[in-house]
């Protein structure tokens, strides 16, 4: 593919990453090829894939171009249009950096040798997803992004249950596939409504159509129930703890890391076809983006299972853009394009950071578990000292997710932050409440997210063990460790040096709103990204001037061997140590209201009290005490209904028959 002076074009490039990634997985359905040599020439087609994505959205960004390209078909949904603008190639370089690290990461963790009935299926459908994904980033015609966005659906369960053998991974397979084809539903009304507005399936361009009037309310609400369900916004997050939790863990990174973030990427799409946007969208989306991160991090709080707890906060984290999403469209609303510039660039930058911070914490996680063979938390403990490497790359991520300098979390929230702090300073009315709510939200977030993370990084990597699992705990080997320090690496520049990612995200919140090129400044003239770089170089060189001064006066400190003190106790055991129950147990019962927490505890009803067991729970409240309730009540009520499904197929052919003739009498 070449352009008309036979040079090949940036978008070329990343719908070739595209068709690469497709491939990744046809070496290892080759016959005579040995899985091994299978999986390394897919790692090898992955990389060269994200090398040539890279490159290409890295250019399209730069450049600030729109390339349209025409795919021949006969179907009768207008032309199979395809487009590479600033936006979609954005959301593409999370895509490609998380993806190729995956695909290293699987070379120790999922290696071919060990798990020779499962790598091929594993294989094929990564490369498959990677390219759907890409599909649905750059399809501009309705039924073609549909087509992307289930071809990415059913490749997501097909390396979800990748371990089908267990029950568990089974349940949680199936719930997303319910979840997402719930989701899918909403698109065709989305899609639907959108041409009876557009006139055509080609998607309109940017703020062309007229938000007013229940059309416009009815994409919106159908676009917040389809694409809000894949980003797991709550309370349409019901798949998400357990497929992350079951899945493989470099899969689990990539569904975290990406597969959310092109839910993030439909709300924002879909939202920028409409010129004059309602005061009531951002105020809407902003109470989502609010009650997902308080609700997810409190969640995360009461969780015993390491990936779980890390799901758990990864609806924390679509919580925090969503309400990026929410400041800009207030902006949008309110005429202020400052506060809709710095609200999407906050949002924005942190679709890229939660991809890079995420990925690198699940794969931290993944190899612990490689190491020990559990996720539960309280079997855990000591690991730093078998795992030093892992450890402080786990650390890494932890700082980065709990929004402290000087890594990259910190950079996005202070967007947001400065966003929130504008409209409520400058703003009236609805929108200025809701934001000044939005602060103290924000806060409690990375507050609770710090307490989290303390408790995580306390249990598993510090302290004794305090199960024999801990004991079998061993450094990562070099394929795992490469792509998370990596990752490490990106949050670090990112965090000291924000200027870098400004210039890709003025082109790409332009590219959401042309008007915004003229209206408002660039992003380094909203935001203090000196001051910035300033304040994460302090911090980082306090932190190194510390550790040095520790490191020298344990090197010339005398050694000595000495039990624990224990207050007096004699006997010390791990089992003394704070468990991720006990070091949670107040703020969990502070949020039991919507985490209704339950368990079994001892009873001490003698001076001799025998042996006992305490185990606590926090169930999926939405899930069980919302959902499935509903779901059996309904299916209590509708019994008599399926009677009407007997197996008889000449009743079904009457039932079509009957219906055909009803619809030709009503459109009579």
């Amino acid at each position: 593919m070449t352009d008309g002076g036979g040079m090949v074009t940036p978008g070329m490039l990343l719908l070739c990453a595209s068709l690469l990634a497709a491939l990744s997985g046809v070496p290892l359905l080759v016959r005579g090829l040995s899985p091994a040599a299978g999986q390394k020439a897919a790692t090898t087609l992955i990389l060269l894939a994200a090398v040539t994505g890279l490159s290409g959205a890295a250019a399209t960004i730069a450049t600030g171009r729109t390339e349209t390209f025409l795919l021949s078909w006969g179907l009768p949904f207008g032309p199979a249009e395809m487009a590479v603008d600033p936006l979609s190639a954005f959301f593409a370089l999370p895509i490609l950096l998380v993806a190729a690290c995956c695909a290293v990461y699987a070379l120790g963790y999922w290696p071919a040798r060990d798990n020779p009935c499962t790598v091929r299926r594993l294989t094929f459908f990564f490369g498959l997803l990677v390219a759907a994904m890409i599909g649905v980033l750059t399809a501009r015609n309705g039924v073609l992004f549909l087509a992307a966005w289930e071809v990415m659906a059913l490749a997501a369960y097909f390396v979800l249950t990748t371990d089908d053998s267990r029950p568990e991974v089974r349940e949680a397979g199936i719930l997303y596939l319910i979840t997402t084809h719930i989701g899918t539903l909403a698109l065709f009304a989305l899609f639907s409504l959108l041409k009876g507005a557009a006139g055509s399936f080609l998607f309109p361009p940017p703020a062309s159509l007229a938000a007013g009037g229940g059309i416009g309310a009815g994409i919106f609400l159908a676009a917040l129930l389809g694409f809000g369900m894949k980003a797991g916004i709550m309370p349409l997050h019901v798949w998400l703890p357990s497929a992350h939790a079951n899945a493989p863990s470099h899969i689990s990174a990539i569904m975290s890391g990406v597969i959310l973030k092109i839910g993030i990427y439909g709300i924002v799409r879909t939202v920028s076809f409409f010129a004059q946007i309602p005061l009531w969208w951002g105020i809407a989306l902003l109470a989502a983006g609010m009650a997902s991160g308080v609700a997810g991090v409190a969640f995360a709080l009461g969780q015993h299972d390491l990936k779980r707890l890390l799901a758990y906060h990864s609806i924390e984290n679509i919580g925090i853009i969503a309400m990026g999403i929410g400041v800009a469209l207030v902006g949008a609303a309110t005429g202020v394009p400052s506060l809709a510039f710095l609200g999407m660039a906050g949002a924005l930058l942190h679709v890229l950071n939660h991809a890079t911070f995420k990925a690198l914490l699940f794969l931290g996680a993944g190899a612990v578990i490689h190491a020990t063979g559990t996720r539960e938390i309280d079997r855990l403990g000591g690991l730093a000292r078998a795992m030093p490497r892992t450890a402080l790359l786990f650390l890494a991520g932890a700082v980065a997710i709990c929004g402290l300098p000087p890594l990259n979390g910190f950079v996005s929230e202070f967007l947001i932050y400065l966003g929130i702090f504008r409209e409520a300073v400058h703003g009236s009315g609805a929108a200025a409440a809701v934001t000044s709510l939005a602060a103290p939200a924000l806060a409690l977030v990375g507050g609770l997210a710090v307490a989290c993370f303390v408790k995580v990084f306390g249990v598993v990597f510090l302290g004794l063990p305090r199960g024999e699992e801990a004991t079998r705990g061993h450094e990562a080997g070099p394929p795992m460790l490469a792509p998370m320090v990596l990752l490490g690496g990106v949050c670090l520049l990112i965090g000291l040096a924000p200027v870098a990612v400004a210039p890709l995200l003025d082109a790409a919140v332009r590219s959401w709103r042309p008007e915004l090129a003229v209206a408002a400044p660039s992003l380094s003239g909203l935001a203090p990204l000196g001051w910035l770089m300033v304040v994460a170089g302090v911090v980082l060189a306090a932190v190194a001037l510390l550790a040095g001064v520790c490191a020298r006066r344990l090197r010339s400190a005398p050694l000595a061997t000495s039990p624990t003190w224990g207050c007096g106790y004699l006997a010390p055991t791990p089992r003394m140590q704070y468990s991720a129950s006990s070091f949670a147990e107040m703020l969990v019962g502070l949020f039991g209201g919507i985490l209704r927490p339950h368990g079994t505890r001892p009873r001490i009803s003698s001076l001799f009290p025998a042996p006992s067991h305490l185990h606590t729970h926090v169930p999926e409240t939405v899930l069980e005490c919302l959902y499935l309730p509903f779901l059996h009540r309904a299916n209590e009520k509708l019994a008599a209904v399926r009677r009407l499904q007997h197996g008889q197929l000449h009743l079904y052919i009457l039932y079509t028959v009957l219906t055909l003739v009803t619809l030709l009498v009503l459109g009579m």
